[in-house]
Order: structure tokens, then sequence, then C-alpha cells
């Protein structure tokens, strides 16, 4: 990633620390996601009371989720701009407000445009501040050699909350009702998420004098060069901007991917705690088998972020979301054979396979459009994946509405997953620019090449 103009600042006092200062930021970014990103998929909890309270229809209950996802598209496309303007620490600050001002006010609604307004547009679009599109845009300066496995140890976060937040969210909500949910929510944000980000969270290791991956911090020894990793030199030392890069098919394979990817994973996510119910799952249950995906989504985030960086984007992209097919096809099943093991096999596949997309997700815009202009584009990424993320949910509830059941929105959860596999080997990223374990095997290549070509001419 190019370097902001402060670059050339000297050591801060924070870059002198025993530690790493990259890895603070990422303790930051862990605990952050840890409650930021499961804010809004608590709404599959809050889904089944606020349905049984009102009496509303399905879909318009999940275009609420929906809501909040759109309105998040009128952050996105300016993420990149407003975080090197403000900062990391002020833009979560404000998202966490507005979340947790959304999550209060939901609790004296009594209309579905006024629980639309709070728990969609504030709680949910406001969460998009200290999510994954804020966390995707400024990871990847910190970190290049092992980019995915470094982002796939902070959104591993969410999984960790998951497991510890969900079940504690529905034993407020079964003792004490939803509302009282929202408040503990709220709460936890503020005296957390808030604080920490304020005071700890950089954008850029340039900020205080690093370089990524804490090259020249003080006691490094230097490591060797890396090898060359550009396939398409003229591609990769393009300056980008948006206009060059829309002028691209890769730019819009890009767009496809990521739209039918986040439609597959949150159409799932809001749907299935009520899915589980209606099939005789328990709530405590369904709760249990929303959190434990999170908490799989942990070693999945890792693994596929870390495998990533060996054998490619697509490879680890392709996994994930055969994963999330596979929690569709499942999902098909269960009605008719309502096993609790295949529920176990549906968090599994989810999970431990599906979440890994989180940690590559970031990864190849900034490996495709590196450039000084890199926020520009990446918003606009993050607008794509928004949209898919709120159509998910409420194509998915309609088609349930309509059809009177979840095979029709399952079905088409399952062919989104194909499509974004099939989108991201179109993107391509590989013929841009190899990963790291790529770049050494194709360096161990050319050496061994040369080594065979050089030993009969130094015989001769």
């Amino acid at each position: 990633m190019a370097a902001p103009p402060e670059s050339s600042r000297p050591l801060s006092p924070l870059a002198r620390l025993p530690v790493y200062y990259g890895w603070v930021v990422l303790g930051v970014a862990f605990a952050t996601m840890a409650i930021g990103a499961n804010v809004r998929v608590a709404f599959s909890l809050l889904f089944p009371p606020i349905l049984e309270e009102y009496g509303w229809s399905r879909g318009t209950t999940a275009a609420i989720f929906s809501a909040g996802f759109l309105i998040s598209l009128f952050f996105s496309p300016f993420a990149g701009m407003l975080i090197d303007r403000f900062g990391v620490g002020r833009i979560v600050a404000v998202g966490v407000v507005l979340s947790a001002g959304g999550l209060v006010l939901s609790t004296g609604v009594g209309s579905v445009a006024e629980l639309a307004v709070t728990m969609g547009c504030m709680t949910i679009g406001g969460s998009v501040m200290f999510a994954y599109v804020t966390h995707s845009y400024f990871l990847p300066y910190w970190f290049v050699r092992r980019r995915g496995l470094a982002i796939g140890l902070a959104f591993s976060g969410v999984g960790i909350g998951a497991i510890l937040l969900f079940p504690w969210l529905q034993g407020i909500i079964g003792a004490d009702g939803w509302r009282r949910a929202c408040y503990a929510l709220a709460l936890l944000m503020v005296g957390l998420v808030l604080p920490l980000n304020l005071l700890l969270q950089r954008r850029h290791p340039h900020d205080i004098g690093l370089e990524p991956d804490g090259d020249n911090r003080p006691g490094r020894t230097p490591r060797k060069p890396a090898p060359d990793a550009v396939v398409d030199p003229e591609w990769a030392h393009r300056e980008w901007t948006f206009r060059t890069a829309a002028r691209t098919g890769r730019f819009w394979w890009l767009h496809v991917s990521y739209m039918a990817g986040m439609y597959a994973w949150y159409s799932v996510l809001v749907h299935q705690t009520k899915f589980l119910i209606e099939i005789g799952v328990s709530a405590e249950a369904a709760a249990f088998a929303l959190g434990l995906v999170g908490l799989t989504g942990v070693a999945s985030q890792i693994c596929i972020g870390s495998l990533s960086d060996r054998i490619g984007r697509e490879w680890g992209w392709s996994i994930a979301f055969a994963g999330f097919t596979a929690c569709y096809a499942i999902l098909l099943i269960l009605p008719h054979y309502p096993a609790l093991w295949l529920v176990y096999a549906m968090v599994m596949v989810q999970g431990l396979i599906g979440y890994g997309a989180s940690a590559v997700y970031p990864a190849v815009p900034a490996e495709l459009f590196h450039s000084p202009k890199y926020g520009q584009i990446f918003g606009i990424y993050g607008a794509t994946s928004g949209f898919g993320a709120a159509l998910g949910p409420w194509g998915t509830g309609e088609l349930h509405d309509l059809t009177g059941g979840y095979e029709t929105g399952f079905a088409v959860g399952a062919a989104a997953g194909i499509l974004s596999i099939a989108a991201m080997w179109l993107a391509a990223p590989r013929r841009v620019r190899l990963v790291a374990g790529q770049a050494r095997k194709r360096a161990r290549k050319l050496e061994g090449q040369a080594a065979a070509e050089t030993g009969p001419a130094a015989a001769g």
C-alpha cells in the first residue's frame, strides 16, 4: 500500500514500545470486532421476540436489518477518505454512539418505521463504522507478508465475541425481555469499544514512524528482501483512481463476487435462528448454534487467511464459499430430517469454513488496486458488499412470505455463493500480484532454472 504524506515522521514513543505496535493495533481490532461486528448479528436473536410481540410479517421485519445495510451504503464509499482525514478512533467513536443510541431508542418504538430508524439505520447502519469495512481498509496497511493471517487474527474476535455474547444476550432476553438486552449491549459498546479505539488505535504505521510489518522498528534485524510478487507490472504500478479502475473488467467482477457473497452470508445469518426454532430446535439451542458459528469462525478466519497467503486469494475465497453452499444444502435437508447432528454440521461448515472469507475480503482489492488513491476504490467495494448484505435478508424473508417456507430462499442463497466463487476467479488477483507463498515458490523455481542453466555453462 502506498505511504501517506506523513511517512517521513520520526519514530514516536509508541513505535519504541517493547512490543511491535502492530500487535496493539490487532488487539484493539480484535476487541472491537468481538463486540462491534456482533451488534448486527445479534439482530438474529432479537428477531423472534420482536416478531412475536408486534406480529409483523417476516419480510417486513427482516427489512429492518436490510435498512441498516442500505444506510451503510452512504458511509462505505467514503470510508477510506474519512479514516484518512479524521483517524480510526474518531470514526469508530461516531459509529459506537450511533449504534448504542439506536439500541436504547429502539426499546420505545411502536411501529416498523420507528424500529427501522433506530435499530436498523442507527444501530446496524452505525456498526459499519467499527466493523468489517473500517478494519478492512486500514489493517492491510500494517501487514504485507502475512496480511491474510493478520486480518484473520483480528477478525477472529467476531467468533470469540459471538460465543460469549449470544448465550448471555439470549439469557437476558429469556429472563427480562429483548429491551433489557438492548440496554446491556449498548452499555458494553460505550464502556469498552469507545475508549480502546480513541486511546490506542492508529490508521497507518507511518503515523508513528514505522514501516509495514514493523520492519524499521528499533532493534529489528533487517529481513531478507521478499521475492518479487508482481505478475503484471503494467497493472501493478499504475496510479489507480476510481475512474481508471472502473474501466476494467476485473474491477466489476470483484463487485459481483462481493455482492453475491454477502447476499449468501447475511441471508443465512439473519434467518437461521428463526428457521431452527420453527423446525423444533429450542430458542436456547438456536442461540448457542448462532454463537458456535462465530466461535468456529475463529479457526476459519485464521487458517483460511493464512492459507490464502500461501496458495492464493482465489482458493481461499472458493473454500470459504463452498462452506456457505454446503450450509444451505444442509438447511434444505433439515425440515425433512431434523436431526441435531445435522444442525451442528450446518454450524461447522458455515463457521469453520465459510467465515474464512472475511480474512480474504480486505486483501484482494488492496493487492489489485494498490495506489495512493486506494481509499476511493475501496469505499465502493464496501458499498457493494453492504448492498448484497441488505438484499440477502430482505430477499429471503420475502421469498418465505411468498412461498410459505425457506426452501426457495435458501436455494437462491446457495446459488449466490457459487456465483461469488466464479466471479472471484474471473477477477483473477493472481494475474496481478502473487501472495507471499506463491512468490516464494516462483522465486525458488527461477533459482532452480538459473542454476540448471549456469551449471552446463560453467562446466563448458
